[in-house]
Order: structure tokens, then sequence, then C-alpha cells
């Protein structure tokens, strides 16, 4: 994208939605009409600024757009930051949304009797393979990783593994398939990230618009 194109904003579907828009309607941008039209199957939306437009993806592909070029902002939970690792991104704003952990689970019967300091070998199921060999190479375990990329409480239950690594929040999913956790990996939360090569070569643009949704979430943390 050239200097002169908008800038695009690259945000999450589902939950993350609802919690972050608060904050990017605090600091000014109001998206167009269709943007909140459920029936809508539009992608990328205008919005009352010009110069900034903003597409909805799923959580997992923000930090690909952004990183690629093709976004030049986004919110993305530090779980996909981590997985990813991808060093064109900075991440400059922990929005204080989006709160949950990685962690591992296993089935009820089976934590009566394991002993995670004892795992010399795991094989999980988990949408995050990379985050979980380094969590349990620097453990010193090997990990075998298949990679789900939904429904991970139905791999123990079917025989596919034992354990999986998989986004909790209340627990009510990993007890309603008789689950649970035995060890949390990360705490994780949603932030604000720029692609870097954009931070530098449109740094007023680009800072601006970071610099205003920092003062949008102040202002909404001070008036809780």
């Amino acid at each position: 994208m050239s200097g002169n194109d908008p800038l695009v904003l690259a945000l999450p579907k589902g939950r993350i939605l609802k919690e972050v828009m608060p904050i990017i309607r605090a600091a000014g941008i109001e998206p167009e009409a269709a943007f909140d039209d459920p029936k809508s199957r539009k992608l990328k939306f205008e919005t009352n600024h010009s110069d900034i437009q903003i597409i909805r993806v799923r959580s997992f592909d923000v930090a690909t757009f952004v990183a690629f070029g093709a976004a030049h902002l986004g919110v993305a939970g530090n779980d996909v930051l981590m997985e990813f690792d991808y060093s064109e991104i900075y991440a400059p704003l922990d929005l204080d949304i989006g709160h949950c952990r990685l962690s591992v689970a296993e089935p009820e019967e089976l934590s009566k009797t394991d002993d995670p300091r004892r795992w010399s070998h795991v094989r999980v199921a988990t949408k995050y393979p990379n985050l979980t060999r380094k969590h349990f190479a620097e453990r010193g375990v090997q990990a075998e990783c298949i990679k789900l990329n939904g429904a991970m409480e139905l791999a123990p239950n079917l025989g596919l593994c034992r354990r999986i690594v998989d986004l909790v929040s209340t627990g009510s999913t990993l007890k309603a398939n008789g689950l649970v956790e035995v060890e949390k990996i990360v705490d994780i939360t949603s932030r604000f990230i720029v692609n870097r090569p954009a931070f530098k070569t449109r740094n007023a643009e680009v800072g601006g618009w970071v610099k205003r949704v920092e003062e949008a979430l102040n202002g909404l943390k001070a008036a809780q």
C-alpha cells in the first residue's frame, strides 16, 4: 500500500469485537451502518474518517494481515501474537479486554492420578502448536502436537490424544466435556498492534491513531 491509501484497521470477529468497539468508538472511529448489520456479508467497511477503513476477519488472521502489511493496525490476543511471533508486528497497547488463559486440560479421571511435573513426553491437540512446543521445551518436556482449529475438547474423548491446550475463560466447556485444567501456560489479553514498516514510513498517521486509542482506553477506565 502506498502512503496515499487509507489506513486499514483489522478487527477480530466474535466476542472480542463486542469488547473492543467501545474503545474504537471512543477513539473517534465510527464504521458505516453495514458494520452493525447482522445480515451484511461485507468484510471491509468505510468509516467517518476518509483515511481509515476497517476489515473484519478471523482472530487468528488479524496478525497475518498486519504482519504482511495488508492492514496497518489491528487488535489481536497475545496468544495469537506468541503463536506466530511475527517480527513485523509491534504491540504497543494492552487493551485489557478478552481476558482468558491458555491452559493444558485432560480428562477428570486421568487428573486424579496424573502429575504434570513428571511428564517427559506429551501428546496434545491444540490450535497453538508453536506456543505449546515452546512452553513444554522450556520444561524439558517433548510435545507432540496435533493441530486442530476447533472442538478441541473432543480429542481426549475420542482417543485422539489424552490432553489438549486451549483457551479457557470460565471452564464451563471443559466441564461439560469431562475435562479439567491441570496447568496454566499464560494469561491472555487483547493488544492493539501495528505494522512496523508502516509505523516507520507513516509515523504521524499510525502513531496518531495509537495515541488516540490509548487516550480512549484511559478515558474509559477513568470513567468506570
